[in-house]
């Protein structure tokens, strides 16, 4: 049934809240006076909406936080995270973790676990927030520039690095005026560290020069694709990533395409931080 807009902007004001304040009150009398509903009602409407109890949501924000900074600060102590996602202590994040995942924080930093992480957050309001922002659209062919990355993900930046450094010597495929792709070719929840191929790829306008850099050309396919634009570090996209394949793509009657999906990065690091990082997902379509 649809949500009529007054109360879904309520809701998506109770939503907010809880992002920016997780460290903070988020009990069910603060909450419902920033909704504007009365308290004792709000428990059920916050239920009903979201799909999980007001206390079980807050606690998988804090989580969520907690484990980005972790997977994605080496710096990041488990204190500094557990703190900073509003838990009392480490004791009570170690024991909410690794209830929720199944392990301890310290094991899913070495070996983020990001499939079962996405099954844990099958939270139905994500789904719909996701679902609803897909586009189809008919993307032009790319020649681009691609560096092979074959290993753990975890090394992909190392690879990154490497192109980063072809593109600022070549002066092929410029930051500045040329667009920036990735192409999984494999999943890499599913697929062993040695295993795992990745592209790292630069928009090209010209044939690409002879190099010793392992640097090759590649056409980006034209086709139909759908397009969803995940917002925040490339380390978690498959919360992004997920509920495309599993919710929206049934019921769309679409079919895929036989070529692997690949991501447009609209943001540079460091001018943008990862939390900030904008990256549109593309899965062909037949």
């Amino acid at each position: 049934m649809p949500v009529n807009a007054p109360y879904q902007k309520r809701f998506d004001a109770v939503l907010a809240y809880i992002e920016d304040n997780l460290e903070g009150d988020l009990s069910v009398e603060t909450l419902s006076a920033v909704a504007h509903f009365s308290v004792f009602h709000f428990h059920r409407q916050f239920s009903a909406f979201v799909g999980v109890p007001v206390a079980r949501y807050v606690q998988l924000m804090r989580l969520r936080r907690a484990a980005h900074r972790l997977a994605g600060t080496a710096r990041q102590s488990v204190l500094e995270a557990a703190l900073g996602a509003g838990f009392d202590s480490p004791e009570a994040f170690s024991r909410a973790f690794r209830r929720a995942f199944g392990v301890s924080p310290s094991v899913f930093r070495r070996a983020p676990a990001w499939q079962h992480w996405n099954a844990v957050f099958a939270i139905p309001h994500f789904s719909r927030s996701i679902t609803m922002q897909v586009r189809i659209i008919d993307f032009a062919e790319v020649r681009l520039a691609a560096l092979e990355h074959r290993g753990a993900p975890g090394q992909v930046s190392e690879t990154v690095r490497r192109f980063i450094d072809w593109r600022q010597r070549s002066g092929q495929s410029p930051v500045a005026t040329s667009r920036s792709f990735g192409i999984p070719w494999n999943n890499p929840d599913t697929t062993a560290p040695e295993d795992f191929c990745f592209s790292v790829c630069g928009e090209l306008r010209e044939a690409l020069m002879a190099n010793s850099d392992g640097v090759r050309e590649l056409i980006l396919p034209a086709g139909r694709c759908a397009v969803v634009r995940h917002v925040g570090s490339p380390d978690h996209i498959g919360e992004t990533i997920y509920p495309i394949y599993r919710d929206w793509l049934p019921a769309s009657g679409e079919e895929l395409r036989d070529h692997p999906l690949f991501f447009h990065y609209l943001s540079i690091y460091p001018q943008t931080p990862l939390e900030q990082w904008q990256t549109d997902i593309h899965i062909p379509l037949r």
